[in-house]
């Protein structure tokens, strides 16, 4: 697959990020006090990888040359890239087909109706570039404002960089904030060409400094589950487990249930209710 122009640049920029984070020491590299810029040089990762510095240095300037999977495995075990940034490497390097763009997200009924359904517990349905497609009352109230915008569809990248009441009900507010970019970063990467995601990082360069500060460096992470601390309107700070379920149909859309850790879960009793049986 070619790599579009911006992608070149997308995969040297996201090369020269992590080669400024790897440390002479880290390789088993003499450190010397004469360095002007922080991290390898790109003729000291090109010789631990095993290439021409000057074909490296054309890759990291955004050139119009192809490196194989071999070249980009190489690279990412000098780098120490772990599994996320090494197929986001890949991505960038045109080794897996870019996703199709879609201006519009599918949704079935059925997808729509189950956050109702687990209510008293917050959830939502959100798409593959973070717009809310379907949520509950109780998370409504967990993240306020979220749904209440009248001219785009309301996203959750956006309501945590650019709400205000997000750092308040985001008790760690900039790793949860970091998280999120990193995780939109490995989106984009997967569709180069859907409009929706450059639409929708002009908008957090345009209205928020932290993302400006952080999108140069390049970080990309998973969707995935695990605990953070919200501020609840009534209750205060709560410790809460969330789960990320992705629908079989459309793997990007995501499901996302927040239950209070602290509270103790209840099974059902066997056959005193049951959803869509036959």
């Amino acid at each position: 697959m070619p790599k579009q122009p911006d992608q070149r640049r997308e995969l040297g920029a996201f090369l020269r990020s992590r080669r400024e984070r790897i440390t002479p020491d880290e390789v088993g590299l003499p450190h010397t006090a004469r360095r002007r810029t922080p991290g390898l040089r790109r003729e000291e990762l090109a010789l631990l990888a095993g290439i021409s510095a000057t074909w490296y240095t054309y890759l990291e300037q955004g050139r119009e040359i192809r490196a194989s999977e071999q070249v980009l495995d190489s690279l990412a075990s000098v780098l120490r890239l772990d599994r996320y940034e090494r197929d986001h490497l890949r991505r960038l390097a045109g080794h897996a087909p870019a996703a199709e763009a879609q201006e519009t997200e599918p949704l079935t009924a059925e997808a729509a109706a189950v956050p109702l359904l687990l209510q008293p517990h917050p959830a939502y349905l959100i798409g593959g570039t973070y717009d809310v497609l379907s949520h509950n009352e109780a998370a409504d109230q967990l993240f306020p404002n979220l749904t209440t915008a009248t001219d785009r569809p309301p996203n959750l990248v956006r309501w945590v960089f650019l709400e205000p009441a997000a750092r308040d009900v985001l008790v760690d507010w900039e790793p949860e904030a970091r998280g999120l970019l990193a995780r939109l970063r490995a989106l984009a990467g997967r569709y180069p060409a859907d409009p929706r995601y450059a639409r929708l990082i002009d908008d957090l360069h345009e209205g928020s400094p932290e993302a400006r500060t952080w999108w140069p460096q390049h970080e990309v992470q998973a969707r995935h589950s695990g605990r953070k601390r919200l501020r609840h309107p009534q209750r205060g700070p709560v410790d809460y487990a969330y789960t990320a379920f992705h629908l079989a149909e459309h793997p990007e859309q995501t499901l996302v249930i927040y239950l209070d850790s602290t509270a103790p879960l209840t099974a059902p009793v066997p056959g005193s209710a049951s959803v869509g049986g036959g």
